[in-house]
Order: C-alpha cells, then structure tokens, then sequence
C-alpha cells in the first residue's frame, strides 16, 4: 500500500470538535492509508495555559505532516478570539497556504433555494487569495473614542500575491474538470476595481497578461456587486472565479447558499507541493455547539477533498457518493431537510462507504 500519509487533525472548537471525528470516520471507513495525529490547539488550550501556538508549531506541521483537517475556531469564552486569529490565520500567513479553493457542487436540487435549478446547473469553484488583503489587519486608529476618531484598514496586493492566484486559477481551470466530465473553459476575475483603482488596476494589469498565456481558456471579468446580482439569479454562468481575500470571503458564503447553506461546504488552503491545510467553510457555531445537531457534511466533503488532494481519488470518490445518496434519502441533519443528530449522519455516511 505504500507509506501513510500523515494527517493533522486540529478540531478546534464549538462544532468543530462534533464534525471533525465524523470527517475521520469517513476517512477510516474508505480504507484510505493514513494516520492521524491529533492535537487540542483551541480555545480549551489557551484558556488553559494561554498558548495559542506551541513554539515551531506551524513548521512542525509543514515539516512532518501531508495535509491538515482542521475544525473551526472560534469561543464566546476568549471574546478578543486572540487564539483562533494566531492559530487559523497564522496558518495561512506563516505556512504561505496562498490559494483558498472552495468548491461549488449542488447535490441535490431541494437543498437549492432558487427556482428550477438541477445539480448540473451549480457546479463551480471559487479560488480566494489566502494570504493578503484587508486580512493582514494592518492599519491602526487615531483618537479613538473621541468625535474626531479616525479607523484606516490597509488592502494589501502584491504583484507576487495577485499573480501566483491568478495563475494557480488558470492552472486549476486547464486541469480539473467538472462533475459531468465536462471541461471547464472559463476563469472569472472578480474585482471592484471601479472603486478601487490602484488595487483593482493591478488585479485587472495581471489578470490580461495571464489570460493571454492561456488562450484555449475563456477570460471574463464582473464587479463584485454585479457578480453577487448573478449568482442568486442564474448560477449557471459561473465556471472558475478567481477573486481577492475579502471579495472570497464574502461570494463563498453566497456560493454557500446555492448548495444547502454553510454545512455542506467545503474548502482547502493550497500551497502546491507543500502542505495543505483543509477545513468546512462553516464556523465554530457557539450557539448549536454540543447539541449533536450540527451538520457533519461539510466536514466530511472536506475530507474527500482532502484525501484526492493526496491522490486518494477512489476513496474521496466513495465518500462524496456516499454522502450524495445521505443527501437523497435524507439521512441528514435537520438544516437540510433530515432527522439525524450529527454523529448519526456520520455514522450513516461511513457505514455507506465501508459497504462500497
């Protein structure tokens, strides 16, 4: 069978400690040759002894790991969120996991909230910079608490940062296909340049030099506003969307919405021929935390991602039908139209890929 892969296993916090087992369920069920290691950085952690990071943390996990699952961060209980802001984002930063890909997949069409629109219809992928932006919190804010209080937050693009994106977009368009078997032809570029010029100008400058070393690719641009009207119009034109931290942050959420809301999706955090980082997109959920309600797909979807990230294409491939045919039979949570508890879920879907 060869060598395992080494997989980091952080759950984190609120749900993230519910779906992340699940997700690991799956993966056992699918015979896949791996082994976990798992660590309790969190919340519980640093309200424990006040560590968010152990010292070396990021490069041990770059140096002994092959991919990370991670949970959600995030606790009521450090209301600065100082751990999760070190540990999630920190990853991204220190371990340069510069491409944010979310897929984009409607399983079936009742978790779709729009009218007449089949699977077929919503199946495309958005691909965020990870590492700049208005993520880098850099500005600050002067006489603040007085009527002349002023707050500057700083959008950082880089000619590197906005290239490689770009480039990785082109790249995944030329390589992947979609879910019919179809290729995909199209790379989108979203922006708001009309606003912001300076930014948006250098987005736009890198974006035609780019699309013209891939002529066989169709080019297409959208303001960000514009690209939003779109999607909860007609999703049917979107293919590959290639767009800043923020403006991702913000049309996953949207794209979310398409394919039975945040539960259901998925995401990895790519630095090509290093260590990837992969997470649901949904967050630590104080609110339903504990109450085996949560649902467990998004988590286990990531996992499949994850494992065919690592070339584990048949057993990703068993996971993502047996959460389809969950999907279609409604053994699902109750956000999605089911009656099972999170664990329940979870044990249905791995129980489904054992029998494959």
């Amino acid at each position: 069978m060869g060598e395992k892969k080494r997989i980091a296993v952080i759950p984190g916090d609120g749900v993230g400690k519910e779906v992340i087992p699940q997700a690991v369920r799956a993966i056992e069920a699918a015979g896949a040759n791996v082994a976990f290691t798992r660590f309790d950085w969190g919340a519980d952690r640093y309200l424990a002894d006040k560590v968010t990071v152990p010292p070396d943390g990021f490069a041990m996990l770059g140096r002994d790991f092959d991919a990370i699952l991670v949970g959600a961060f995030g606790d009521p209980r450090v209301p600065s969120n100082i751990h999760a802001r070190e540990i999630l984002l920190g990853m991204r930063s220190k371990m340069d996991l510069y491409a944010n890909v979310r897929p984009v997949r409607l399983m079936d069409a009742s978790l779709c909230p729009l009218k007449g629109i089949e699977p077929k219809d919503v199946d495309f992928v958005v691909i965020r910079e990870n590492t700049e932006g208005v993520y880098g919190d850099l500005g600050g804010v002067f006489k603040q608490g007085t009527a002349d209080e002023i707050a500057i937050q700083e959008d950082i693009n880089t000619r590197k940062g906005v290239e490689r994106i770009i480039r990785y977009a082109f790249e995944y368009c030329a390589t992947n296909k979609k879910l019919d078997g179809s290729p995909r032809r199209r790379v989108l570029m979203c922006d708001k340049s009309n606003a912001m010029t300076h930014a948006g100008g250098l987005w736009q400058r890198v974006f035609k030099e780019v699309g013209a070393e891939h002529p066989h690719i169709e080019t297409q641009h959208m303001y960000v506003d514009a690209l939003c009207l779109q999607m909860v119009r007609d999703p049917r034109a979107f293919d590959v969307i290639v767009t800043n931290n923020m403006f991702g942050d913000i049309i996953t959420d949207i794209a979310a919405g398409l394919q039975g809301g945040l539960g259901m999706a998925a995401s990895g955090n790519i630095r090509p021929g290093h260590t990837s980082m992969f997470e649901p997109v949904h967050g630590s959920a104080p609110p339903i935390a504990g109450k085996n309600i949560a649902n467990p797909f998004g988590a286990i979807l990531t996992a499949a991602m994850m494992l065919a990230h690592l070339g584990m294409t048949s057993e990703a491939q068993k996971i993502e039908a047996a959460v389809l045919e969950a999907v279609r039979e409604k053994k699902t949570t109750a956000d999605i139209g089911g009656a099972l508890g999170t664990s329940e879920a979870g044990e249905w879907v791995a129980r489904r890929v054992a029998e494959e």
